[in-house]
């Protein structure tokens, strides 16, 4: 076992041991401890061997002749962290004979101390684990004790209330984006519109969320003006990717103006389409529009859209209704002339609705919000903790040519106000 915990290093053929650091250096105290916290249970062995070593340094070999200032002083029943679990040990006690009060142990005080605990419950929290199944889950380490439901609770509140300030502090400014997901995300009887961008490399960041009743325009007006104040960039176009939400779309347009370029998910509008057409009609429709979708070029997309829309006509108006409304923004990659290179990762909302399926994933076990702030921390925990393993947009090297595209469009919309 000593040889799997030593922690040493050779030097003109003497060996510097703990022994020589136990009242010097107290940040190799430090680090032996958390190397022996990460290793359950087998570390029981090794805080024994460790807490005795201390007691030989300050005490001497048991039964050996000691002159000095401390002695041996019998045991107590103790505890100390291996990970985030406490497990029960028995401390050897030493006691300074001139004085006569008893001598604290350095090591055990280290080891005393959780390390990484809040964040250990956090990520068992999220990946699923319910605070009332942890007792069950460290059966297998039958010595340790004191993490109890409620406890596990508080560690994981402290945990994501530190992710929820983190995330909803992140300065923006130092991204350069070119494009932005926004879309919806039901949490109990509230949404949360949820906003990720997209850098000019392809990564994607999460920019934060609002709880709101629907995707209204007041509301998510206040949210995008945020992004504003934390430092997103706009001045060099951003492409917004969302799906039929009026209000989203009115925020949009408030808050960025020109400077935004509006993608309407093709999905989305497809569906709303074939909604209103009798059920033996919707999987023949549902085929044409994605076939006219899929042409390469804006002529010959909006030319069989056309000619969709004059079937529909006859069948029903308000499906007509539903192609016409925000039919050019369905369009705009077309238009971009960038559909076939980025048409897989921005004619839909999918880059986001993948994310909102991946935090369903760590949600699905909460079965009843309480309120606010805990809806607020976990969706800021799960998205923090989704954002590093996401990969980047199909096709990003194509977004400079995306960029590009979007500063032509606005300066033809400024000429055109001029």
């Amino acid at each position: 076992m000593k040889s799997v915990v030593r922690i040493g290093a050779k030097s003109k053929g003497r060996r510097k041991d703990f022994d020589d650091t136990v009242t010097g250096d107290l940040s190799q105290i430090d680090v032996r401890a958390e190397l022996i916290q990460s290793l359950i249970p087998v570390a029981l062995e090794a805080v024994n061997d460790l807490l005795q070593q201390e007691v030989v340094s300050l005490a001497g070999a048991r039964y050996g002749r000691n002159d000095g200032d401390y002695a041996r002083w019998g045991r107590n029943r103790g505890s100390v962290y291996l990970g985030d679990q406490k497990v029960g040990v028995t401390v050897p006690r030493v006691r300074d004979v001139r004085r006569g009060q008893e001598v604290p142990l350095v090591s055990y005080q280290a080891l005393r101390r959780p390390r990484r605990a809040e964040e250990a419950a956090l990520l068992k929290v999220l990946k699923g684990l319910s605070c009332r199944d942890y007792e069950s889950c460290v059966e297998p380490a039958a010595e340790t004790f004191g993490l109890t439901a409620s406890s596990l609770s508080r560690r994981f509140k402290r945990a994501s209330a530190k992710k929820l300030a983190e995330f909803t502090e992140r300065d923006l400014s130092g991204y350069d984006f070119v494009a932005l997901f926004l879309d919806g995300k039901t949490f109990g009887e509230d949404q949360m519109v949820i906003g990720m961008g997209i850098t000019i490399t392809g990564e994607k960041v999460m920019l934060g969320f609002v709880q709101t009743a629907t995707e209204n325009e007041r509301t998510c007006s206040a949210f995008l003006r945020g992004l504003l104040d934390r430092g997103l960039k706009i001045e060099a176009g951003l492409l917004c990717v969302i799906d039929g939400a009026k209000g989203l779309r009115k925020a949009v347009d408030k808050v960025f103006g020109d400077k935004a370029t509006v993608q309407r998910c093709q999905w989305h509008k497809r569906e709303n389409v074939v909604s209103y057409l009798p059920t033996s009609k919707q999987t023949t429709f549902r085929r044409k529009l994605q076939r006219a979708y899929d042409q390469t070029t804006y002529p010959k997309a909006k030319s069989a859209l056309k000619k969709i829309r004059s079937e529909l006509s006859v069948l029903n108006a308000s499906a007509v209704g539903s192609l016409d409304e925000g039919f050019e923004e369905t369009l705009t990659l077309h238009r971009l002339g960038l559909f076939e290179d980025l048409g897989r990762s921005f004619k839909t909302t999918n880059c986001i609705e993948n994310l909102n399926s991946l935090v369903a994933q760590r949600t699905v076990k909460v079965d009843y919000w309480k309120n606010a702030d805990q809806k607020h921390r976990w969706l800021a925990t799960a998205l923090l903790d989704i954002e590093p393993r996401l990969h980047k947009v199909c096709g990003h090297k194509h977004l400079v040519r995306l960029r590009t595209a979007l500063q032509t469009h606005l300066k033809g919309c400024l000429e055109q106000v001029a």
